[in-house]
């Protein structure tokens, strides 16, 4: 069984650095690898720069005690996990395996025999034997799986994470983990390597098919919050209040229908159904159809906010529309964490920006200051956006507005929160 003294994680974003975390909280020699420096010096200060609950105290522990650190460039390990980021090609929504390839070629250097590497970026079938040969054309001295199979000098494997944010550092340990390794051995190897603190199962399967596992599971939610998000609409042109119906619905024993919102976000769910359709465009019609409405949500809401601020003006005789201020409340992609990647909300506040002549305002209480794409937007506290604010406009459950009252104004609650 191989010995794994040190770990390298590369890439120390909202996967990676929970990780490396959790390696080294058991006593593991973790080094982290990110080409940002200012997060490299963050992690090595002993502090964070993400919101995840209890990754702080972890992060601190752990440096403290010098089983982790971070740095710009890789450096020799016994193992090796790449956690980048795999967007999709805006034109076509292609996969984008740009950042896995930098990823590979750069740990390609310091790989020695016996080492494994691991990719556990969410990626389109087949990434992780493309991985493999970029490793073997910058290593022709080291054998890999596909050519030498059980007896290569390298082992890979596909791990992807199954983690919801906000909660990462308890389910990075209880999840099962899917391991699809390129032979048996690689898979073993693996396994060995995640039981470190995985409590639970590791299932093993090929790569491919631990591939199209994550990208599955994303893609059966987004199908689900599509039908959610469709009925609200349907709803609203049929003034039905779409939560008290989905709350009499799923009465029935057999039916849970999920909650409808702005959209959906994050890099999975958001990302990963496009990865299916592009695999095989000609059978994926109703993956396609749940991506598009989705896709369109954030449309619909605009729509809905262009009519209220209409209602506005309709009511205050005299005024023009710059002197409409609107209020929204939320940036994240989700409630409670500060990730705006792929955010319906975020994307929602950019075209009121662009489109607007009056104020927008914006509420996020985990963010310190808004992105630079919200340009003119002020990020400001509750007091003040239900004060200033004539159209309100609720894009995430934060705990901080679930208990609010509902502003005085004209109301667009895309969560149900006010309704």
């Amino acid at each position: 069984m191989q010995k794994f003294d040190t770990i390298s994680v590369i890439g120390l974003g909202y996967i990676g650095l929970p990780t490396a975390a959790m390696f080294a909280s058991k006593g593991c020699r973790v080094i982290g690898i990110d080409i940002n420096p200012a997060t490299v010096d963050t992690i090595n200060s002993g502090a964070i720069h993400i919101v995840e609950p209890d990754l702080d105290e972890v992060v601190h522990a752990a440096v403290a005690r010098g089983c982790l650190s971070a740095a710009l460039t890789p450096q020799p390990a016994d193992a090796f996990l790449i956690a980048v980021p795999t967007p999709f090609k805006e034109q076509n929504h292609e996969p984008d395996i740009a950042y896995i390839e930098a990823a590979a070629r750069a740990i390609a250097p310091v790989l020695r025999s016996g080492n494994l590497v691991v990719l556990e970026s969410t990626s389109p079938v087949g990434a992780t034997e493309q991985m493999a040969s970029w490793l073997a054309e910058e290593r022709p001295d080291l054998t890999f799986p596909q050519h030498a199979g059980a007896a290569s000098d390298i082992r890979i494997a596909h791990c992807p994470e199954r983690v919801l944010p906000g909660k990462v550092m308890q389910e990075l340990v209880t999840n099962d983990r899917v391991i699809g390794g390129l032979t048996p051995a690689c898979s073993a190897e693996a396994c060995n390597l995640y039981r470190i603190f995985v409590e639970g199962e590791c299932v093993v399967t090929d790569a491919r098919t631990a591939e199209l596992a994550k990208l599955t599971e994303n893609s059966f939610r987004d199908v689900n919050i599509a039908f959610a998000n469709e009925l609200s609409i349907v709803c609203d042109g049929l003034g039905i209040d779409v939560w008290e119906l989905i709350s009499l619905a799923n009465r029935h024993p057999r039916v849970n229908i999920l909650q409808p919102g702005p959209g959906v976000g994050g890099h999975c769910i958001a990302v990963d159904p496009w990865f299916i359709v592009s695999s095989s465009p000609e059978h994926t019609h109703l993956i396609r159809a749940a991506r598009e409405v989705n896709d369109k949500k954030p449309l619909w809401v605009l729509d809905k906010i262009r009519q209220a601020v209409t209602c506005h003006l309709d009511n205050n005789s005299g005024i023009s529309t710059d002197e409409v201020t609107i209020a929204c409340y939320g940036l994240a992609f989700k409630a409670d964490i500060d990730d705006l990647r792929e955010s319906p909300a975020l994307s929602i506040v950019q075209r009121l920006a662009a489109t607007h002549s009056g104020s927008v305002l914006v509420v996020e209480p985990n963010i310190e200051r808004v992105p630079n794409s919200l340009r003119g937007v002020e990020l400001v506290d509750e007091a003040s956006a239900r004060a200033r604010g004539d159209v309100h406009v609720l894009l995430v459950d934060h705990r901080e507005f679930r208990g609010m009252a509902s502003p005085r104004g004209y109301i667009v609650d895309t969560r149900g929160v006010w309704s």
